[in-house]
């Protein structure tokens, strides 16, 4: 498959554990957007150029391959708006907008404990649905709304990269991101029953603790699962045995 013809996909959180290892696995399946702020994924980007040393005039297939990287604070005013259009505007569209950027806040002592956890909500709801609803929503605006044919021939959507504390409470010092998780994956249900009107399909995966308990590969193949089908509305759990979506823990 030529360049040309792969599927777009823009992805935050590039840095991460999840990010860098979307990046490594599938360089060659998509052309990747690679939104990071201080890691950067460990693939070839637009910032190199590949030349073979006894055939310089060769091409060379990493050259065809490289992610195309922004460095952003999605936190900050503006951000969200600037890699939308830098996206736009080096490939002309988006096919798949995985947001994967996350703000994790744990409290050894809990919620109660002086004012940590206030002041950990806005930058943990910011982050974890904030950013989302964001990038989402600008990218509909300004690259999807008025396009229903096309988003429909290309299977656009969006997946947000949930968590199972996001449904069920487990032991420990989480309730800041378990909460803004939950709030993700019931936003996920709405902006699944919005954006069908333009063709774009909305769906969330929840995965148990990876990569310790989860191996990434199972969360990529779910990604991947999910951006080839025709499902919508969806919060999905990946384990540790299956690499595929398991069954919805609550559709629209």
């Amino acid at each position: 498959m030529s360049p040309g013809e792969r599927r777009v996909c823009l992805l935050t959180g590039a840095g991460g554990v999840l990010g860098d290892g979307f990046c490594r696995a599938l360089h060659t399946e998509y052309d990747i957007v690679a939104v990071h702020r201080t890691r950067v994924p460990s693939v070839p980007s637009q910032h190199e150029w590949f030349v073979d040393p006894f055939q310089p005039d060769a091409a060379v297939p990493d050259n065809d391959s490289r992610v195309h990287l922004i460095n952003a604070d999605l936190s900050r005013p503006g951000e969200v708006e600037r890699v939308v259009d830098l996206a736009l505007a080096r490939f002309g569209r988006v096919d798949l907008l995985v947001n994967n950027a996350a703000h994790v806040d744990h409290r050894p002592n809990g919620l109660i404990d002086g004012d940590a956890a206030l002041d950990g909500f806005e930058p943990t709801f910011g982050m974890n649905v904030g950013v989302p609803l964001r990038m989402s929503t600008r990218l509909a605006q300004r690259g999807w709304l008025h396009d229903r044919a096309a988003n429909l021939a290309r299977n656009r959507n969006i997946v947000n990269i949930s968590c199972a504390s996001g449904a069920k409470v487990y032991p420990g010092v989480q309730a800041l991101y378990a909460a803004s998780k939950a709030a993700l994956n019931h936003l996920t249900r709405h902006m699944a029953a919005e954006f069908t009107e333009f063709g774009v399909r909305v769906n969330a995966l929840a995965p148990y603790n990876f990569p310790e308990v989860v191996p990434v590969e199972n969360v990529l193949h779910a990604i991947y699962q999910l951006d080839s089908g025709t499902m919508t509305g969806g919060i999905f759990d990946v384990d540790a045995t299956a690499a595929a979506p398991q069954a919805d823990t609550g559709s629209a």
